[in-house]
């Protein structure tokens, strides 16, 4: 069960009143009792939006510099948002980890943010997003992913759902934990069987990804950067995901080419 979150949840501002404390605990508490520990992450991203004026929201969890996992998603358009910026290596989320520190991107579509993030930006406005907000997760300044919400309106977070959503996220940061280090009794006997099963499920594509990337490095010498930014460069092309590529390339029906050539510049599909 979740606790009470901080009364002052790192981040800045100040404690929400105790009733919306109350019901931030009670709603998160009542997704980690979810009986399927798999459902657990799912629940917890529906919950985000009871609690906030938000159309969706996602966790995604940081593996490293350019590698983040989906823990979960509200729905396709959020699942769609955490993967594009993982596929074009840029934008809010991205800048949150990096910043350590809450991103509020109110208007999409127009203004400094259409400019801070052009590509993600126009790709999510062209699915209905307009604004994003990206909390940063962890403890003690170290950041393990972040709390991706999104909004089909345009605008910011007022200050008392700000605070409120900084004390939404210290305690799915606590979830986040507290599922990777406890088993489904609460033990800590087994992660791997049951409550951490969900993070099998979701490295699996990313191990594909590094997989991948290993191959591009051996067909065009690069070293494992600039593979992952041509698979990603490749990926944003044709209008896929980083792991939809990756799949191609260890299927063997994509290889990429040092020599480019007038229309493929330099990838071939086998």
């Amino acid at each position: 069960m979740v606790p009470k979150p901080p009364e002052e949840p790192s981040g800045g501002g100040g404690a929400p009143d105790a009733e919306i404390r109350l019901r931030i605990s009670e709603t998160l508490a009542a997704a980690l009792g979810a009986d399927d520990p798999q459902q657990v992450p799912g629940v917890l991203c529906e919950a985000c939006i009871r609690l906030l004026p938000v159309s969706g929201s996602s966790v995604s969890i940081s593996g490293g510099k350019g590698v983040r996992v989906t823990w979960c998603a509200s729905d396709r358009v959020a699942a769609r948002l955490a993967e594009l910026q993982y596929t074009v290596g840029d934008g809010p989320c991205q800048t949150a980890l990096d910043q350590g520190a809450p991103v509020i991107a109110a208007d999409l579509a127009d203004g400094p943010d259409a400019r801070r993030w052009p590509i993600f930006a126009h790709e999510a406005v062209g699915l209905g997003v307009r604004a994003v907000f990206s909390l940063p997760l962890g403890v003690n300044g170290a950041a393990i992913g972040t709390l991706d919400l999104y909004s089909e309106i345009a605008g910011g977070l007022a200050e008392p759902d700000l605070r409120t959503a900084l004390c939404v996220r210290d305690a799915v940061t606590y979830a986040l934990i507290s599922l990777q280090t406890a088993g489904p009794d609460g033990t800590g006997a087994d992660a791997e069987d049951e409550a951490a099963s969900w993070v099998v499920a979701s490295e699996a594509d990313h191990t594909e990804v590094y997989q991948a990337v290993g191959m591009v490095m051996v067909q065009l010498d690069l070293d494992p950067e600039q593979a992952l930014d041509r698979m990603r460069a490749r990926a944003f092309a044709d209008g896929r995901t980083v792991s939809q590529v990756a799949r191609e390339i260890l299927a063997r029906k994509l290889r990429f080419q040092k020599e480019p050539t007038a229309d493929d510049s330099g990838d071939r599909r086998d």
